[in-house]
């Protein structure tokens, strides 16, 4: 088999991320005002000011994905916190409390601002509490109505009314004017760059796939950490769907014999990005398309473009808080999810059981029999955790995965 050149893109994402972790450290050196996100917080928002931007929860995906995972994660487990809790969180906290050691970045700067919403994980609310109370600094809570329907009036005014006061509340507490054209800069530069996001996606439709769930898992990076709203998001996104467009052209496939044609549902195995994607390939099967990174610019269970609203920068934020995928009720995660299988000729779908996130895993048997019923494509169960390589098996995950495979068969043989 002739091996296929790496992607110019994904070099430019490590160079990329490596900056942005850099620029964080030296910025707050210099003085910033930092603040600490949740990845639903409106970043475009936190745009008109002058302040540094980390988001604990990509980083603690980056040392998963660098298998520094457990590591991290026992530090917070021996300072009492039950192994039961997020990956996530224990590896956030295990960062902290060894001040940076371990973490490939030197974990982040030092915060002086919590900010954290309740909209796709009610448990983050909890762990940035933690911080809150261990360094004495405000934590800031974005209350967001769940997602069973399109969102209501009272409830978008109810949102627009708690970014009024945040902007207020970092105002007192920085100095700083807040500056509404760079608000409107950052949301024209995150839609151009949701633009060529989606367009990358596209081309799991081909035949075979022109990339794999594992390529769109890695290139969410700079959506969910301060490049979203920036030139940055626009320039990758755009490198990363030219190079794909050129290699499908070119007839360069990451699974160039693909027979099986997957849907994976739930977080990326950070740990286990590039041994299951190997050996998937192996049984000339591809995870082509991730409900996880398809909702990035999707809203209410629409997997395509999100709406823009021009003359009013509050309410695009307000309503893109409905484009987050844990706040979705069934009826919507189901619209979505069967968009894309009805899209891509998915064979099989893979429902990846989280043992860390409970709030995605909670419905999935329900979405199962959903699906089964609608498409009567046949599907499995594999229980993974996103970031703790100690609570996944490999061998259990691939037996099940296998057994997909044959089913997939065994149905085309009828």
């Amino acid at each position: 088999m002739v091996e296929i050149p790496r992607m110019k893109s994904g070099e430019n994402l490590k160079r990329i991320m490596d900056q942005n972790y850099l620029d964080g450290h030296v910025q707050a050196q210099a003085g910033k005002f930092v603040v600490w996100i949740a990845i639903g917080v409106p970043i475009e928002l936190l745009r008109g000011f002058d302040i540094v931007i980390a988001v604990p929860e990509n980083h603690a995906a980056m040392c998963a994905a660098r298998a520094m995972g457990p590591l991290l994660a026992e530090k917070a487990e021996s300072a009492g916190y039950s192994m039961d809790l997020c990956s996530y969180a224990r590896i956030d906290l295990g960062t902290v409390f060894a001040r940076g050691k371990d973490s490939p970045s030197r974990g982040l700067p030092g915060p002086h601002l919590l900010i954290s919403d309740n909209n796709h994980c009610s448990h983050l609310v909890k762990w940035f509490d933690v911080h809150h109370r261990e360094m004495k600094i405000p934590h800031f809570i974005l209350d967001v109505p769940f997602c069973y329907e399109p969102q209501k009036a009272k409830d978008l005014n109810y949102i627009i009314s708690q970014y009024q006061d945040l902007v207020s509340f970092i105002q007192d507490r920085t100095g700083q004017k807040f500056d509404i054209d760079k608000v409107r800069e950052a949301i024209v530069h995150t839609r151009e760059g949701i633009t060529q996001w989606k367009r990358f996606l596209t081309f799991a439709a081909h035949r075979p796939s022109g990339i794999t769930a594992f390529d769109s898992f890695l290139h969410m990076a700079p959506y969910i950490t301060s490049y979203r709203g920036t030139q940055t998001l626009v320039e990758h996104y755009t490198q990363l769907a030219d190079e794909v467009e050129g290699r499908v052209a070119s007839g360069m496939f990451p699974v160039p014999n693909e027979k099986y044609r997957l849907f994976w549902d739930n977080i990326a195995p950070w740990h286990q990005l590039n041994r299951m994607s190997a050996r998937l390939a192996d049984f000339q099967a591809n995870i082509i398309y991730a409900y996880y990174t398809a909702v990035m610019g999707s809203l209410e269970g629409d997997i395509d473009m999100y709406p823009f609203d021009e003359a009013d920068s509050f309410v695009t934020l307000a309503r893109i808080q409905n484009g987050t995928l844990c706040p979705y009720g069934l009826e919507l995660r189901v619209k979505a999810m069967s968009k894309a299988i009805e899209r891509l000729g998915v064979d099989g779908i893979v429902f990846s059981s989280n043992r860390s996130c409970k709030p995605y895993s909670l419905m999935q048997l329900d979405i199962q029999k959903r699906l089964s019923s609608r498409f009567g494509i046949p599907s499995v169960m594999i229980d993974v955790d996103h970031a703790d390589a100690r609570k996944y098996n490999e061998a259990q995950a691939l037996m099940r995965i296998e057994a997909l495979l044959e089913m997939i068969d065994g149905r085309r043989q009828c």
